[in-house]
């Protein structure tokens, strides 16, 4: 049976798709061209113009990355800057002119677009000179491809090679007239080696600026726009099913369509989408405003693990396995191309980015899509991946190709979900949202918007530092059940001094019950991290005393003990379990943690843990000194220390040499050094 979402990749798949370059000639009398320090070029170019304009020209550059790099390697050529020529003619403005408005409708740009050409550099190649295979940047926010303009010279090789989704164009220049090809910038191409002769260009980035408004442009659009509108409406009111599994979900949150091309998020935006990206997404725009959803521009991260073997081999000859490791060597020199697929295994579609809803700005944001909310009229098999790997048969896995390619996407969802659609993907924009609605006293609606992500809400991994407004958030809902579920992803780890007020104001507006819950989430996920956790532990004493100073008790009591059931846990498992090194290793983390509890702790908690302290002492434990510790300029060195353990545990049963002190004064005795506090390993058989 065909989804809805399938349905709709077909319908725009049907839309007129535009090619990825073109190429057109034109006289070269339509041009006057003058380079700095060589004067007016005369066309054809012949060998002794060339070599002057060699020259003044300099080795040409090229990107990698963040990099600029010169590698004759990889790019071998001579290059003048655009400030060092000119170009003129009387016919020059139109012959340019009538170019761009061709490469327009033949890339498949909407009627609506202009494109101007800029330009960027102008190129020598001698007799072996070539530029490997590679792909613009986009130099500006509006560039949508580039423009080669080839000068007519007699030459041999050199040709123009550009590639896309699988399909190449090669392109020579013409000997006796300008020779002009225009692509999109994420297109792969290269100049082959020329084997004779100079081979000169003139580059221009290609840029697209809109004449129309959005609403002149839709209005323009046609297509099954009904059809399309009916299909999101079904793909939205559907149980959703996994790929391999039968079993009904709730109907989808979205609904992610990917486009053919790659985009950077400068450039990403309505009205500079290439070939056939253009016309459907504007078709899918439209068909979303029909049925009552949103629509976004997205960048899309692919990766398909694919069941396959190498070419020319057979995949039921004992899996291609060799235990001498002979087909490794074998495959070392192989192409993506050179694997057969068989099966799709699996597949991860991550969203990085995406524009807003007006298409304006954008936001960085971390979002897995599920299978059944994606779909495609170009396969990701048809285009060409950005990297690939192959796992050969290892015995009992392998015969996988792994496969990642970066995608543009147009992203749908219905109005009434929209805010649910866009927090899943970004708890700083949900929780700011939130905020700035309860600031504005639309609280009925904050509400109702924070209700809308308690299905995913516990699945987020908020950043630490949105803990303040989240509980600003909660206090300002006045609503218990949902301003628990905003505060149960942090962990505990998040909290600071400086949060006291806000944490204080919370609990006193929903409640000592609220309160447990809230905390016992937060150290419940606390079980799931490493040691090095409770290094915010050190904040917890100045936390407490600001609990205090806002008249906050539960709080304050609460913390301390859920410091404590943690660290007791560990203390309970490495004073019986493992080899000594291991546990000293392990109870010797524990210290920091058991240091600050004691500062912060009540006394009827302290005495808990002393007691506890003392009881493992007694069971055979070598309790380690609780008084001062060496340090270094006021800061706890963290060796262990064991020879006040007696004197401790003297000093929890009564009164000293000196006088009765009482239990603030053996405090301070305890609390001094907790850095040699139950270090000692218990003696066992290794």
């Amino acid at each position: 049976m065909v989804t809805p979402r399938e349905r709709l990749a077909g319908l725009l798949g049907g839309a007129q798709a535009g090619a990825f370059s073109a190429r057109l000639e034109a006289p070269v009398a339509g041009l006057d061209l003058e380079v700095a320090g060589v004067g007016p070029v005369r066309l054809p170019l012949r060998a002794p113009q060339v070599k002057r304009l060699i020259s003044v020209a300099r080795p040409a550059l090229f990107g990698r990355g963040e990099e600029t790099l010169s590698d004759t390697g990889v790019r071998d050529t001579w290059q003048i800057s655009p400030d060092r020529f000119s170009l003129a003619g009387p016919s020059w403005p139109s012959l340019l002119g009538g170019a761009l408005e061709d490469f327009r409708d033949a890339l498949g740009l909407p009627a609506a677009t202009r494109l101007r050409a800029e330009p960027h550099a102008m190129l020598v190649y001698g007799k072996g000179q070539f530029f490997l295979p590679h792909q613009d940047s986009e130099k500006d926010d509006a560039m949508v491809g580039t423009l080669v303009l080839s000068l007519p010279s007699a030459h041999a090789g050199g040709e123009l090679v550009v590639e896309h989704a699988g399909h190449k164009c090669a392109y020579s220049a013409s000997k006796t007239d300008l020779t002009l090809v225009a692509f999109y910038a994420d297109c792969r191409h290269e100049v082959t080696p020329v084997r004779s002769g100079y081979r000169v260009t003139l580059t221009f980035n290609l840029l697209a600026e809109q004449e129309t408004s959005e609403q002149e442009t839709s209005e323009r659009v046609s297509g099954p726009l009904a059809e399309l509108a009916h299909s999101l409406d079904r793909h939205f009111g559907s149980p959703a099913k996994l790929r391999y599994s039968s079993h009904e979900l709730d109907p989808p949150t979205r609904l992610v369509y990917l486009l053919d091309h790659e985009y950077t998020q400068r450039g990403l935006s309505w009205e500079r989408l290439k070939g056939a990206d253009a016309g459907r997404a504007a078709l899918l725009r439209a068909a979303a405003g029909q049925a009552g959803c949103e629509s976004v521009l997205a960048l899309a991260e692919v990766k398909e693990t694919w069941d396959a073997y190498p070419e020319g081999e057979d995949p039921w000859d004992d899996y291609g396995y060799d235990e001498d490791g002979e087909d490794d060597e074998k495959e070392s020199g192989a192409t993506d191309t050179d694997y057969v697929l068989q099966e799709l295994i699996d597949d991860e579609i991550t969203l990085g980015w995406w524009t807003g809803p007006d298409g304006v700005g954008g936001e960085q944001i971390s979002l897995q899509v599920h299978d059944y909310e994606v779909c495609a009229s170009t396969a990701s098999t048809d285009l060409t991946p950005y990297d690939s790997q192959y796992e050969g048969y290892m015995g009992n896995y392998g015969n996988t190709l792994d496969r990642w390619y970066r995608r543009a996407a147009v992203v749908v969802w219905p109005r009434e979900r929209a805010f649910a659609a866009r927090g899943e993907a970004g708890t700083r924009w949900a929780l700011e949202e939130l905020r700035a609605g309860i600031t504005r006293g639309d609280v009925d609606r904050a509400r109702d918007h924070a209700r809308s992500l308690a299905p995913f809400w516990k699945h987020t991994s908020p950043q630490p530092e949105l803990l303040e407004c989240a509980l600003r958030v909660a206090v300002g809902l006045d609503a218990a059940e949902t301003a628990a579920m905003l505060l149960e992803p942090f962990q505990v780890d998040a909290l600071a001094p400086e949060l006291a007020g806000p944490l204080a104001e919370a609990a006193a507006r929903y409640g000592t019950g609220w309160m447990r819950r809230v905390v016992d989430e937060w150290f419940a996920s606390e079980r799931h991290h490493p040691p090095q956790r409770y290094q915010w532990t050190e904040r917890l004493p100045q936390l407490c005393t600001a609990l205090r100073a806002h008249g906050e008790a539960t709080a304050v009591r609460l913390l301390p003990a859920g410091v404590w059931v943690t660290v007791d846990r560990g203390l309970r498992l490495w004073t019986t379990t493992g080899l000594a090194e291991i546990r000293r290793a392990q109870l010797e983390q524990l210290a920091l943690p058991l240091r600050h509890l004691l500062a912060a702790a009540d006394e009827e908690l302290r005495d808990t843990v002393l007691a506890a302290l003392r009881e493992r002492g007694g069971h055979g434990a070598r309790v380690p000194d609780a008084d001062a510790a060496p340090r270094r300029g006021g800061e706890h060195t963290g060796r262990v220390g064991w020879g006040g353990a007696r004197r401790a545990r003297a000093g929890l049963r009564g009164p000293t040499p000196h006088g009765v002190r009482g239990a603030a004064t053996r405090h301070r005795r305890l609390v001094g050094g907790m850095g040699r506090v139950w270090l000692r390993t218990v003696r066992c058989p290794r």
